[in-house]
């Protein structure tokens, strides 16, 4: 693939080589725009680096969001990446008594797609190098940015003398603890807030099994996200291509620093988890308990996300989120969709003026700015409650009661109400208006339901109790409670 490379088009530098800022690197060569991707780590495809991955990354599930944004792109890139998807259709929820229990996400032709994050980014660093316009710089660590003048230094290892680069636009996309993000608050008043949660994380692996065939197969239903909830830790698991499942036990920081020998956490598994425990094996599961990583979960608000025309900031950089909604990819790929939509709303070109400035660029960045920040400081609140939902909601009388009848209303008026997993997961309704359809559609489901229930107590004391006290019964379990 290949675009002028004439020294009057417009130069940005994107820092970080992940999901968003590769994928926003593509956007940006599209454009006709000259393009530095920089990286930190050095490249992941290659052997060396993928033997050190195991057990660093939460599994993802791709949605309609991260999928609106790779099909916009024109390359087929949704096409590609869900060839090695696996559609899940709904929980499963495995109880401690050993019941599995399946709730749907959605109707029965909507689904989410686990993927595999090391996969989904090499195949796009592999379509970026495609582009003429786009320069890759491995193992480049950000040092500082005059963004003024332009001018980003970078460390590119012991011994080597720090290198120099210009760009018109910078682009972090370096992740929660983000260089870019930093150099920026140095420029701007930036509010900023984190939020670290007290739950670890540490990645299990549950191997194929074989059928009679001697053939490998997976060893839980595959089109499933399984959940081990136990309310204040639990266990999910997500199929791969491979017809493995990464497992991720979710936990206090104090349940991890306490079960230290192979004893408790053999007797802890065997209690709460006990039917994954033959799948997983008693071996592997002990080897990678106490070898694998424990990771820490973040959520981080701020705003603005940009300065002036000459920088801004994307994905985790600008708004990291815990992952139980599955949403902080899909997220940060709709961010790279709408910045370039609101670049050709404000008629953003690939080529300097005469002033050499890019006409329109300000303004597109002050609305990117003030428009994605109260989307992602919705989503990010959403995934919050979503951590308790997956934990303990999920076995809930009441819970399950209001995802049936929001069911039922749904599939009697299509449009008019919308479960807010529906709008989050299947739609690219903005986060913001979800939540707040959510509440309108919350309040007169709760007044409905109200207004059901006294009706019926007046039928009751008109025709007796023996048909009003069962109505009042049946809708009691809708009823909004204090």
């Amino acid at each position: 693939m290949s675009t002028s490379n004439d020294s009057k088009s417009c130069r940005v530098a994107v820092i970080g080589a992940g999901l968003v800022g590769t994928l926003n690197a593509i956007y940006f060569a599209q454009r006709g725009w000259n393009v530095d991707l920089f990286e930190l780590r050095k490249d992941m495809r290659l052997p060396e680096v993928k033997a050190t991955q195991r057990g660093k990354s939460i599994n993802l599930a791709l949605s309609e969001r991260g999928l609106s944004a790779l099909r916009n792109s024109g390359l087929d890139l949704d096409k590609l990446i869900l060839e090695a998807a696996v559609p899940l259709h709904a929980r499963m929820v495995h109880t401690t008594a050993g019941h599995q229990m399946s709730q749907a996400y959605g109707k029965k032709d909507q689904h989410i797609n686990a993927v595999d994050r090391a996969r989904l980014n090499e195949e796009l660093l592999t379509i970026a190098e495609e582009f003429s316009n786009i320069n890759i710089h491995f193992e480049h660590n950000l040092m500082k940015a005059d963004l003024d003048k332009g001018e980003l230094q970078f460390f590119t290892g012991t011994g080597n003398p720090e290198k120099t680069y210009h760009a018109d636009l910078l682009v972090g996309a370096d992740g929660a603890y983000s260089r870019s993000r930093t150099q920026l608050m140095r420029r701007i008043r930036m509010n900023y807030e984190q939020e670290y949660i007290d739950t670890a994380y540490c990645e299990l692996t549950m191997l194929p099994i074989k059928n009679e065939n001697g053939e490998d197969e997976f060893a839980l239903d595959p089109h499933h996200l399984h959940i081990w909830p136990r309310h204040t830790f639990m266990l999910i698991a997500l199929p791969n291509p491979d017809k493995t499942f990464t497992c991720t036990l979710f936990m206090p920081f104090g349940m991890f620093d306490e079960l230290n020998t192979k004893e408790l956490v053999l007797d802890f598994f065997k209690r709460e988890f006990k039917d994954s425990v033959p799948l997983i094996g008693e071996e592997k599961l002990l080897e990678e308990y106490f070898n694998n990583p424990r990771g820490s979960l973040i959520s981080i608000k701020c705003k603005p996300y940009h300065y002036q025309d000459k920088a801004v900031i994307i994905g985790d950089a600008a708004h990291a989120m815990v992952p139980f909604y599955g949403q902080g990819m899909n997220c940060g790929f709709q961010d790279v969709q709408v910045l370039h939509s609101i670049l050709d709303k404000h008629g953003v070109k690939d080529k300097l003026s005469a002033d050499g400035k890019i006409h329109g660029l300000h303004q597109a960045m002050e609305e990117y700015s003030k428009e994605r920040s109260e989307d992602a400081h919705a989503i990010c609140d959403l995934a919050m409650y979503n951590h308790y939902e997956m934990r303990s909601a999920v076995t809930s009388p009441l819970y399950l009661a209001r995802k049936k009848l929001e069911a039922v209303l749904h599939s009697m008026f299509p449009t008019a109400v919308i479960p807010l997993y529906t709008m989050v997961s299947f739609t690219t309704i903005r986060y913001s208006d979800a939540i707040k359809r959510w509440n309108r559609q919350t309040w007169w489901i709760n007044a409905t339901a109200t207004a059901s229930a006294v009706t019926a107590l007046g039928i009751g004391a008109c025709l007796g109790l023996r048909y009003g006290r069962p109505l009042i019964d049946a809708m009691s379990k809708y009823l909004p409670r204090s």
